[in-house]
């Protein structure tokens, strides 16, 4: 996770639980039993509804997602320019040693291809097949947080539920009512907390994380073909500029100046005030 993210969710953390010690302390709010109606039964539909292998699967992927830090396109339009250069320099074998050293498995794997001389469609059709498998999984496991996320509320209701049955079976116990209340209204805070401030925000992060590295791949896709087909460095880089954002290449664009030049466009003349 970026710093400044970091320091935003702290802050903004802080802020909501800073609302529940406003008015009252933070012991009110906390209910064991709540917490194991909601938390034990999400849990047991989660192991029915999905293989204990998947669940690891899906805890791993999210822990990269926050964990890992991921290259951002500039990082990889430059990767690509360097290998363009070493490719021309040197020749397509050239490159057998970056296929082992980079960190980036997708590019590896573009790489691999350039080196056992794969034919270009060759290259593009594994490539696109990787990809649209990548994406498979990453909805998949996207799909399985949203599903927990659908478990909390309802055993946040089933805890309600256990907490009203007594209470309603003593309503002439003032004991029996205060002791089941906080387990009915924990409950529902409970099933409500774990699904909107965390599954929900896991599934959403997983699904940004996943379309900005299907961009990252797109990146290095075009680049690993035009690598292959030898184009000029300079063609190749103003080629993958036009996956960047316009602030993200400013420092690219062609001087106004230039293209006057080029086209022969003169200066409009300043117009004359206006006679009326």
């Amino acid at each position: 996770m970026k710093k400044k993210n970091l320091i935003g969710l702290i802050l903004c953390a802080l802020v909501f639980f800073g609302g529940f010690l406003f008015k009252g302390s933070l012991n009110l709010y906390f209910n064991l039993a709540s917490l194991m109606i909601v938390a034990g039964g999400t849990a047991t539909a989660a192991l029915l509804s999905f293989q204990i292998d998947r669940l690891i699967i899906v805890f791993r992927v999210v822990r990269a997602s926050y964990g890992s830090r991921q290259k951002s396109e500039e990082e990889i339009v430059d990767i690509l320019i360097n290998l363009a250069i070493k490719s021309r320099g040197a020749g397509i074998l050239s490159l057998q040693k970056d296929e082992h050293e980079t960190s980036i498995l997708f590019l590896r794997r573009g790489l691999g291809c350039l080196v056992d001389k794969y034919d270009p469609r060759q290259i593009r059709d594994i490539l696109n097949t990787e990809m649209y498998f990548f994406k498979l999984r990453r909805e998949d496991s996207e799909r399985v947080l949203r599903t927990i996320a659908d478990f909390c509320p309802a055993f946040g209701i089933v805890g309600s539920v256990a907490g009203l049955i007594p209470m309603l079976a003593g309503i002439d116990d003032t004991a029996i009512i205060l002791q089941t209340v906080p387990l009915a209204l924990t409950s529902i805070l409970y099933g409500l907390i774990f699904a909107y401030f965390f599954f929900l925000p896991f599934a959403a992060n997983l699904r940004e994380r996943t379309n900005q590295e299907l961009l990252l791949q797109k990146i290095i896709m075009e680049g690993i073909l035009a690598i292959e087909s030898e184009v000029n460095p300079t063609v190749l880089k103003t080629k993958l500029l036009s996956f960047l954002t316009p602030s993200s290449r400013k420092a690219d664009l062609v001087p106004l100046a230039r293209i006057r030049e080029r086209f022969h466009i003169k200066d409009e003349e300043p117009q004359g005030p206006a006679v009326f």
